[in-house]
């Protein structure tokens, strides 16, 4: 053979695997369903789709297994509708159309989502919060809680007397919400007022005198004090997140308001319509 002619069979060659790599990948097909085929590309689309909706303990195979019995009922009863010609009433010309619209929206606000949601923007503005952050004390306190002064009094003389506070308050205490009165660690404007400041008075180790809110008498115990600190990235990457791709959609959103002409029948010409708030939450942050 000659130089010239493996030459062209080698280039012949490159460009059928160039073709190849070029088409992009057939569906493949998981079910069929008296002849319409469902496909993987359904099923991803449906996975998405349902999503919350899905239980919660099936994982991998079976997930898929769910969705695409789903998939597979949908379309019977599909089938079932198209036989009664309901495609072809006017009601379901009008949902099409809102579930059309829906669609896009979710679209669009999807790929703001996965624009926005950067490394370097979640970065930056876990940075900006931290830095906004104003210096707080944490407090780590057990309560005793009764509905009377003199039941408060009472508990108050068995804890100067050397007697337990876990023991105590186990005993006494009608707040089933904190074992044995730990209450853990908390900011002063977590608790009523009335606790908040008489916490914030006591020093770590003392008890304070009977404290009056609005759930009844309190015996506080000051365990520990120290500073607020902003919890890490990792922990709250995903609240970030979610914050960074809200704002962006509500900018959007906002954007889009500021440009377009909208005329309201449902209230006076001269009435305020509302402002526009977070965008539609359709969109939900974009998966890692």
């Amino acid at each position: 053979m000659s130089n010239a002619r493996k030459l062209a069979r080698v280039a012949f060659s490159v460009a059928a695997l160039m073709a190849a790599a070029a088409l992009p990948a057939q569906a493949k097909v998981l079910a069929k369903v008296n002849g319409v085929e469902i496909t993987d590309d359904d099923l991803k689309i449906a996975l998405d789709d349902l999503g919350p909706g899905i239980p919660h303990q099936l994982e991998g195979k079976a997930r898929d297994s769910y969705v695409l019995d789903f998939l597979i009922d949908e379309q019977l009863v599909v089938q079932k509708a198209q036989a009664d010609k309901l495609a072809e009433t006017p009601d379901f010309a009008k949902k099409l159309a809102y579930l059309r619209d829906k669609a896009l929206m979710e679209t669009l606000l999807g790929n703001v989502a996965k624009q926005a949601a950067t490394d370097a923007a979640i970065k930056a503005t876990y940075d900006e919060a931290a830095k906004a952050q104003k210096p707080e004390t944490e407090y780590h306190a057990h309560h005793i809680l009764v509905p009377t002064e003199d039941e408060a009094k009472k508990a108050l003389a068995r804890l100067k007397g050397g007697e337990d506070f876990a023991k105590v308050a186990g005993e006494v205490s009608k707040d089933p919400g904190s074992k044995g009165g730990d209450l853990g660690w908390f900011t002063k404007d977590r608790m009523v007022p009335e606790f908040g400041d008489a916490a914030a008075k006591l020093k770590p180790g003392e008890l304070s005198e009977p404290v009056k809110s609005q759930f009844g008498w309190h015996i506080i115990k000051l365990d520990e004090t120290r500073p607020k600190t902003f919890p890490p990235l990792d922990q709250i990457k995903d609240q970030v997140s979610r914050y960074v791709v809200q704002k962006a959609q509500s900018e959007l959103v906002m954007k889009l308001r500021e440009g377009a002409k909208i005329e309201r029948t449902d209230q006076p010409a001269d009435a305020k319509a509302p402002a526009a708030g977070a965008a539609p939450a359709a969109a939900p942050a974009p998966k890692k």
